[in-house]
């Protein structure tokens, strides 16, 4: 297949050049592949290649895979992530340093709907990818093990709801659809072609679930696009308490599990190397009605402040009641926690600055 998916690959490049993969995609470097390393990279291609209009268009199978395809996938990380210089991806959870409170930007950000999360893939499984239906149920096994530690401990309780079919943990379709529709569990991923293609969403709903604390401020998913998607939820201003929130949960989580898979350059390694890094997405919803009549010239303004706007029910959405849009930084591979949670702060100021003068 190596011939005619190279030629796919330059028919990609000219007739969608957004396609990362396809557009940094050395023939070359493909070539000197061997047998077995060539039918590796062509499952992390596979569904940049059916559907050609992806951004990124490949995700990794294996933890190791980043290193093992270095010179391949290095070009196409640095588009996305728009860095030049050398990659190191350092870390900082030090919320005391600086004081992050909506607050003190205007008493009506004092209650704001804020979220943080990031993704963690243990380094002992294949990326979700590559997983068969044995391993998933198997992760999830090693999860539930986890959370009950979790739910002993009174700073957590909680419990852990399934959507594996025969778990002791099984819920039922009607409780699953009202997590869904309450913004705390994930969507049905066999709906996803992205998904699909890629092989992530496979054997669904197995091997599916997510641990919730007893606030229901500290939630865990497991087996979505990695293997845990790990976060913290609150109502309020405090991006500090949030964050910090968050750095405890995932502190207890990584004694209890596996150790999670990085890379020297890369940090944490994802799925998707659009969330390598910090694996952060840190976001909260703010209502600007003025600047959300014109969502596109929002999107822009906000682009030059290192954030990202979405509408109120997620990418592709237009604004919600009052304006309301979520606003998360862009950055993640290169900058650390605190930093994310640094211009998060800064670009909602400014942002409300925008909207109120």
């Amino acid at each position: 297949m190596s011939e005619q998916t190279i030629e796919i690959i330059k028919q990609i490049r000219h007739q969608h050049p957004g396609n990362l993969m396809a557009r940094h995609f050395d023939e070359h470097l493909y070539r000197q592949f061997d047998a077995a390393k060539r039918q590796r990279f062509d499952q992390m291609i596979a569904s940049g290649i059916e559907n050609r209009d992806s951004q990124m268009g490949i995700y990794a199978m294996q933890p190791g895979d980043y290193d093992d395809f270095a010179e391949m996938i290095d070009p196409m990380i640095r588009d996305f992530h728009a860095i030049k210089g050398e990659i190191r991806q350092q870390h900082d959870w030090d919320t005391t340093a600086k004081i992050c409170d909506l607050g003190a930007i205007d008493p009506r950000l004092k209650d704001v709907s804020m979220r943080v999360r990031v993704a963690r893939n243990v380094a002992n499984f294949p990326l979700p990818g590559a997983m068969s239906r044995n391993e998933r149920v198997e992760f999830e096994n090693q999860a539930v093990a986890a959370f009950d530690q979790l739910i002993a401990n009174p700073t957590f309780g909680g419990s852990y709801l399934s959507i594996t079919p025969g778990s002791a943990h099984e819920i039922s379709a009607q409780e699953y659809e009202r997590r869904v529709a309450a913004h705390q569990m994930f969507k049905d991923m066999s709906a996803d072609k992205y998904l699909n293609v890629a092989g992530i969403s496979a054997d669904w709903p197995h091997g599916r679930g997510m641990y919730v604390s007893s606030d229901q401020d500290f939630l865990v998913w497991v087996g979505e696009e990695d293997h845990l998607r790990i976060m913290a939820m609150q109502h309020g201003g405090n991006l500090n308490a949030l964050f910090a929130r968050l750095h405890d949960g995932l502190e207890v989580l990584s004694q209890l599990l596996p150790a999670f898979a990085t890379s020297p350059a890369y940090g944490n390694v994802t799925s998707c190397p659009t969330n390598l890094g910090a694996g952060m997405r840190a976001s909260l919803h703010l209502q600007l009605p003025k600047l959300a009549a014109d969502m596109d010239n929002l999107k822009q303004q906000a682009k030059q402040l290192g954030l990202a706007v979405r509408g109120a029910g997620g990418e592709h959405s237009g604004a919600g009641a009052g304006g309301l849009v979520d606003i998360s930084p862009s950055a993640r591979l290169g900058v650390t926690e605190m930093q994310i949670m640094q211009r998060l702060y800064d670009g909602t100021a400014q942002l409300w600055a925008m909207e109120n003068r």
